[in-house]
């Protein structure tokens, strides 16, 4: 199988961008308190994040706490649970396609086409997440933005981008790349395999001289079948053909 070290690289990148969405949906800075204006209470410091509030004091205490009601939650918030969810979970199906693709797995046994087509749908796959993963993200990153600038917003409920939002586009960015570097491996093996695929024997016509090849020679049994010894009736009818010749 060529283009080895292409695979390998969209493998590794979508284990990255796996690991790196996973780690998005789990940390609560996709929104942190700003300090603007008056409010230079420095020491105390809000985290806000899909599955949970943080509340860091100074640079010792953090607590956090869970949210108590999936229903009392705000309706971007749970598309974001979701989106994020679905993601993870596509990621980590399109790794196991991507293992299962490769050369020295024997999941398909030596069925080249098969682990061909499974490198390009694992492919598609890590596209798919990391544009699930950016919905979510962008989605919020406009949400603080248009609320930082929003002056009937109080400056306590105003928030900041957090590391949680630069992680999320860092993984997606990740994820298209070796999404179509799979993706890529895929389009190059199936041009080869149209170049170097041979024509039907059926297609090529047969020339006067392949025509005489192909006639089946006599067989050993036909040569050696021994002739019909002749009757007396037809031994008289010899004998008599031969005088009268004579005559």
């Amino acid at each position: 199988m060529a283009f080895y070290p292409l695979q390998i690289a969209g493998l590794v990148l979508g284990f990255l961008g796996l690991v790196g969405t996973l780690a998005t949906t789990l940390l609560p800075q996709w929104r942190v308190s700003a300090f603007i204006g008056s409010n230079i209470i420095v020491f105390e410091r809000i985290w806000e994040g899909l599955w949970m509030n943080c509340v860091r004091q100074g640079k010792v205490r953090l607590q956090c706490k869970f949210y108590g009601s999936l229903l009392a939650l705000p309706p971007i918030l749970e598309a974001s649970r979701a989106l994020m969810c679905v993601a993870v979970a596509l990621s980590l199906i399109a790794l196991i396609l991507g293992i299962c693709g490769m050369r020295q797995i024997q999941c398909t046994g030596s069925n080249e086409k098969a682990k061909v087509y499974l490198l390009g749908a694992s492919g598609a796959l890590f596209i798919l997440t990391g544009i699930l993963v950016l919905i979510p993200v962008c989605w919020t990153a406009n949400i603080i933005i248009r609320d930082f600038y929003n002056p009937a917003v109080p400056v306590s409920q105003k928030r900041e981008l957090g590391a949680a939002l630069f992680l999320g586009w860092a993984s997606a960015a990740v994820l298209f790349i070796g999404g179509c570097l799979l993706c890529g491996f895929f389009c190059c093996n199936r041009k080869k395999q149209r170049r170097g695929c041979p024509t039907p024997a059926h297609c090529v016509p047969h020339t006067d001289r392949q025509r005489n090849t192909t006639r089946e020679p006599h067989t050993d049994r036909q040569r050696n079948t021994p002739r019909e010894p002749h009757t007396g009736k037809q031994r008289n009818e010899m004998a008599n053909n031969k005088t009268t010749s004579y005559v």
